[in-house]
């Protein structure tokens, strides 16, 4: 990378306090006029070219910027608060996703945020220089911009500029592979578009006219274009309510085999298709890259003990995800919550890997998890032991050594702790079963065999009543065994 520089060091604090205000003190970038009382952007806004989403190209010089604010970062000075550097490393994780050619990050260091531009004017300023300097086509910023600041900062430094939420959508279009994947992308991208519909067209102020069910007369281009979307977006929504409806039929048809459920979870990269591909020998997509793999993937697995299980591998998590994305992608995460054990992912080479844990707790919660059946389904993996020194290993060893929940250290890549990971999900499941007390008549050989397959018989005896049995049994089991029973 050509160009990084942290906190002050490159004016950033000066320019904000200093030169974010005109010397009477008042904030100009929410104005849209300047001292003189014309437009800022000149007398035709139509001079400058304007950017929609994903008008970008693969290699596109790009500037990665992550801006806070030194307020906030001294409130959330805690143990499992992210760094400035750690913060943009994942962020030119994410352009780089999208094969953009990084030339210059920084992290600038904000006093305030301005209502029309985000940044100070000097700030402002010394960005453009260098997106002009270096010439950048794509400026990716780590925030989350307004509808107005995005457009004014296009016509700034006139370059197109993504958002978290912007580049996060990016890579979701481009690695979605299924229907089901592509349609809830289209859906929080349209959701997202909606929003921005100010910010991406020279054509507003046109009005046209039409029959009565196309608008009327006097209808402006945006009230079409956001008609259009609408239109489009509930088109999406009525699509994805079959695809939930599918999902669901399918919960329901492995329901009635004995398998148990268990998802990985975990954050981005962290290295859960590769547990899933060492495991049931898989060749779901592996790189070492933010959102490598989109689409979940079930796979059946055979523990040490003869059981089956259905491993499902499902999308990773990020900090600050964008809420149209998660909206949309909550039928597939909804198998999270079918899951009879859950096994939390981390990456324990990761500086971060504290506060990830957190953003994976956080998105867990928001889906219906509450925190006692977290704990109560939970195996905790620490990943990646390879990559730690031997000292950070022998630490981490210790930890898992003294814990007093479910936890693994483990290489999924060289397959250290594997066997140990077996034996954990072996024991969850355990945890996790019924008792069950049964009275079956003699003659119902059928019923009694498929209790000693997919249960343990702990105590049987047999009498003029009947066979009488208790077993111990997974949840998924006792379901299945009562439907059995009535259908016999």
């Amino acid at each position: 990378m050509s160009s990084h520089s942290v906190g002050g060091e490159g004016n950033d604090t000066h320019d904000d306090d200093a030169l974010g205000e005109d010397v009477d003190g008042s904030v100009r970038e929410d104005s849209g006029h300047n001292k003189h009382g014309t437009d800022e952007h000149g007398p035709d806004e139509h001079d400058h070219e304007e950017y929609a989403d994903g008008d970008y190209a693969k290699g596109e010089r790009c500037l990665v910027i992550h801006p806070y604010l030194k307020s906030a970062a001294r409130k959330s000075d805690n143990a499992i608060s992210r760094a400035p550097e750690a913060r943009l490393a994942e962020i030119v994780g994410l352009a780089e996703a999208i094969d953009l050619n990084i030339v210059a990050t920084e992290i600038v260091a904000l006093s305030g945020l301005k209502p029309g531009s985000y940044f100070g004017k000097g700030t402002l300023e010394r960005l453009g220089a260098i997106v002009k300097g270096r010439d950048v086509g794509v400026v990716v910023i780590d925030t989350q911009l307004s509808p107005v600041q995005q457009r004014n900062l296009e016509r700034a430094w006139d370059c197109k500029v993504l958002d978290r939420t912007g580049i996060i959508l990016e890579i979701f279009g481009e690695r979605a592979r299924t229907k089901e994947g592509r349609l809830q992308v289209d859906l929080a991208h349209m959701t997202y578009q909606r929003s921005r519909l100010v910010r991406s067209w020279t054509h507003l102020e046109r009005q046209r006219g039409g029959a009565g069910f196309m608008g009327g007369p006097g209808e402006t281009q945006i009230e079409v274009d956001r008609r259009l979307i609408d239109q489009r977006i509930a088109k999406l929504k009525r699509l994805l309510k079959e695809v939930k409806r599918t999902r669901e039929l399918h919960r329901k048809a492995r329901r009635k085999v004995p398998y148990p459920i268990v998802a990985l979870v975990g954050y981005t990269n962290a290295g859960k298709s590769t547990l899933f591909n060492r495991l049931t020998q898989s060749d779901v997509f592996v790189k070492d890259q933010l959102f490598a793999t989109l689409d979940p993937t079930m796979r059946n697995l055979e523990l040490p003990s003869g059981k089956n299980i259905i491993l499902s591998d499902t999308v990773g998590f990020i900090s600050d995800l964008p809420h149209e994305l998660v909206e949309a992608f909550h039928a597939t995460l909804e198998e999270v919550l079918e899951a009879e054990v859950i096994v939390h992912v981390r990456d324990m080479s990761h500086p971060d890997s504290e506060a990830q844990k957190a953003d994976v707790a956080e998105v867990m919660k928001g889906l219906g998890l509450d925190e006692e059946r977290i704990n109560d389904a939970m195996i905790e993996v620490r990943n990646k032991s390879d990559l730690l020194g031997a000292d950070e290993h022998e630490v981490q060893a210790n930890i898992v050594r003294r814990a007093d929940s479910p936890v693994v250290l483990m290489s999924a890549a060289t397959g250290e702790g594997v066997d140990d990971f077996l034996e954990a999900v072996e024991a969850q499941l355990s945890r996790a079963q019924e008792t069950l007390t049964v009275t079956l008549k003699p003659h119902d050989g059928k019923l009694q065999s498929w209790l000693y397959t997919h249960g343990e018989v702990i105590e049987r005896h047999d009498d003029e009543h009947g066979v009488h049995m208790t077993v111990r049994i997974e949840p998924a089991n006792a379901r299945r065994f009562e439907q059995l029973k009535a259908q016999s």
